[in-house]
């Protein structure tokens, strides 16, 4: 499988039990159709990454130009930390302390005498983004700990806007500003991404969705539901994208209906 980004490329092969790989085969391909185009292909900055059990009885490693490809075990991908483990934990860390340096400006902002709603704008507009960044990827695999710590991030925010020493409650604080907590957020922002990249019959992840529920019984029902439930065996799938949307979607969508 391939990913093309301007001038970035991702091959993914997904490995069975055995562990049998021709990543070496479709690297290679690779590398003469761009000879063919003209094109060469840095191998100074190509990585090699291993997802899963496949980690711990790793194959050959990769040759490009008859150069080792390193080997990682966390890679940025389009703005995004992807750990072998399929962890947030160093992504987590990378937000927390990119926002965390935007907090600086914030505080200017607030000694120049800025109207609250000027440092909302602010926030909204500069640190908000960097930790929603593509949250329909690692929303639902994030920890408790790990959801409190950006959830902090927020209350320092707007403890700095309004004056910490009168409120010091966080949801006070969020009835102030008239916004929602992260999680909310969050969770709002998947439920729309669901609804316009994944429901259209069009788009390329429909075929993972579950089986449709018939709509002549479920019309009949208080809470109903869109999609068959399905079986998860395993914890990693049950906080996967498409069981974690649908259930957040599904949520909105009862909550419309009613």
């Amino acid at each position: 499988m391939t990913h093309k980004f301007i001038d970035d490329t991702t091959l993914m092969e997904i490995m069975q039990g055995n562990y049998l790989t021709h990543m070496e085969t479709f690297v290679n391909e690779f590398v003469q159709q761009a000879i063919q185009q003209n094109m060469k292909v840095n191998g100074g900055k190509t990585k090699e990454m291993l997802i899963g059990p496949v980690a711990k009885n790793p194959p050959q490693q990769l040759a490009l130009g008859g150069a080792k490809v390193d080997r990682v075990d966390t890679f940025k991908l389009f703005g995004v930390h992807i750990s072998w483990d399929l962890k947030w934990t160093k992504h987590m860390d990378a937000i927390s302390t990119k926002a965390a340096s935007r907090l600086h400006f914030l505080k200017q902002l607030k000694r120049t005498g800025l109207l609250i709603s000027d440092l909302l704008c602010f926030y909204a507009a500069i640190v908000c983004p960097v930790v929603e960044y593509a949250c329909p990827v690692w929303h639902s695999s994030l920890t408790a700990a790990q959801s409190e710590k950006l959830e902090s991030l927020q209350r320092w925010v707007l403890q700095i806007i309004y004056d910490d020493s009168k409120y010091s409650n966080y949801n006070m604080l969020l009835v102030l500003a008239k916004i929602k907590s992260l999680k909310d957020r969050r969770e709002d922002l998947i439920a729309q991404f669901f609804k316009k990249r994944v429901l259209p019959t069009n788009s390329l992840l429909n075929y993972l969705l579950p089986p449709k529920c018939d709509t002549e019984l479920t019309d009949k029902l208080r809470n109903a539901k869109l999609y068959q439930p399905e079986k998860s065996h395993t914890d990693r799938f049950r906080k996967s994208f498409i069981p974690c949307s649908l259930a957040v979607y599904q949520q909105f969508y009862s909550f419309y209906l009613s």
